[in-house]
C-alpha cells in the first residue's frame, strides 16, 4: 500500500516549486525511463559499478533501508536480494505506482525527500542513486532530512554526477536542450558537500568512475540508443568499462560513488 503520510490534497499543497517541478518531470518521462533503465544490461551495470562499490563492507541483511527517490525500484531489487527491509520514497505518482506493483513486500511512501514524514532515527541506511542532483537548489535540505531519519552510525550511500570533471562540462550544455533533463538539475559539488556536513557525517569512501558503458548502456535513454540494440552493444562496452575505470581520475569520471556515516 502506498502511504502518502498526509491526505493527497494537503500533501500536494505543501510542495515547493522545485518539488513540483521534479514530480511533473518524472511523471512525464516514467514510461521511457522504465524501458531504458530496467533492462538486463542496465541492471547489471548498476550492480557491478554502482551498487557493489556503494554498499561495499555494509551488512544489509535485516537492516532498515530507505531507497530515497526510488523511482520504480531498481535499487530496491538489489537491496531486497541483500536481505534488507526496504522503504521506497518518491514524489512521482507514476513511478511509485510501478514500485508498489513490482515490490509488494516493500513499503512505499509518496512524499518529498525534503519532507519525508518518516520518524527520526529510523533507518540503518539511506540509498540515493542519481537523485540528489535533481533537487537543486534544495540539496542541503535533502541531506539534512536524510541525517534526521538515519540512526546514529547509519550510512548514507549515494551515486551522483559530480562537478570538477570534463563530463560535467558537457552535461551542463546538454541539460539546456534535452527534454529528459529538468531545469533544476546540476552536478553535485562533493568537496563542498563534505565541508558543509563535516559535523554530521564522516566520509568512509568515495570512488570516481563511469565511462563508455555508463554513457551508452546505462544512459541509453539520454543518448537515444534504441532499447532493442542494447543486447548487441552492451557486452563489449561492459568489458571495456572496468579497464578504463582503472585509468580514470576525478576529472575524467562521470560519477562518484560514496559512503557517508552519520556521526554518533
Amino acid at each position: 500500500m502506498i502511504k502518502p503520510g498526509l491526505d493527497s490534497a494537503a500533501w500536494q499543497d505543501q510542495l515547493g516549486a522545485s518539488e513540483r517541478q521534479q514530480q511533473q518531470h518524472y511523471d512525464e518521462i516514467a514510461a521511457d525511463y522504465e524501458a531504458h533503465y530496467s533492462d538486463e544490461w542496465s541492471v547489471e551495470y548498476r550492480r557491478q559499478f554502482i551498487y557493489d562499490p556503494m554498499f561495499e563492507g555494509i551488512d544489509l541483511s535485516g537492516q532498515e533501508v530507505l531507497d530515497a527517490m526510488c523511482g520504480s525500484g531498481q535499487t530496491t531489487s538489489y537491496l531486497l536480494k541483500r536481505g534488507a527491509h526496504v522503504t521506497g520514497l518518491d514524489i512521482s505518482n507514476e513511478v511509485l505506482e510501478q514500485f508498489q506493483a513490482r515490490w509488494t513486500y516493500a513499503k512505499a511512501v509518496k512524499r518529498s525527500l525534503l519532507d519525508s514524514g518518516l520518524p527520526d532515527n529510523s533507518f540503518d541506511c539511506v540509498a540515493v542513486v542519481g537523485g540528489l542532483h535533481h533537487i537543486h537548489p534544495e540539496m542541503k535540505a535533502a541531506v539534512r532530512e536524510i541525517h534526521r531519519v538515519l540512526k546514529p552510525g547509519g550510512y548514507l550511500c549515494f551515486m551522483e554526477p559530480h562537478t570538477g570533471s570534463f563530463p560535467d562540462v558537457i552535461r551542463r550544455i546538454w541539460y539546456r536542450f534535452d527534454r529528459f533533463f529538468s531545469d533544476n538539475e546540476a552536478a553535485i559539488d562533493i568537496v563542498r558537500m563534505q565541508k558543509d556536513f563535516a559535523d554530521s557525517f564522516t566520509l568512509k569512501k568515495a570512488k570516481y568512475q563511469g565511462n563508455i558503458a555508463f554513457l551508452l548502456v546505462l544512459n541509453s535513454l539520454i543518448f537515444r540508443i534504441p532499447a532493442g540494440s542494447k543486447k548487441l552493444i552492451s557486452p563489449p562496452l561492459m568489458k571495456l568499462e572496468p579497464l578504463i575505470n582503472k585509468l580514470q581520475t576525478k576529472f575524467t569520471s562521470c560519477f562518484v560513488v560514496a559512503q557517508w556515516q552519520k556521526n554518533q
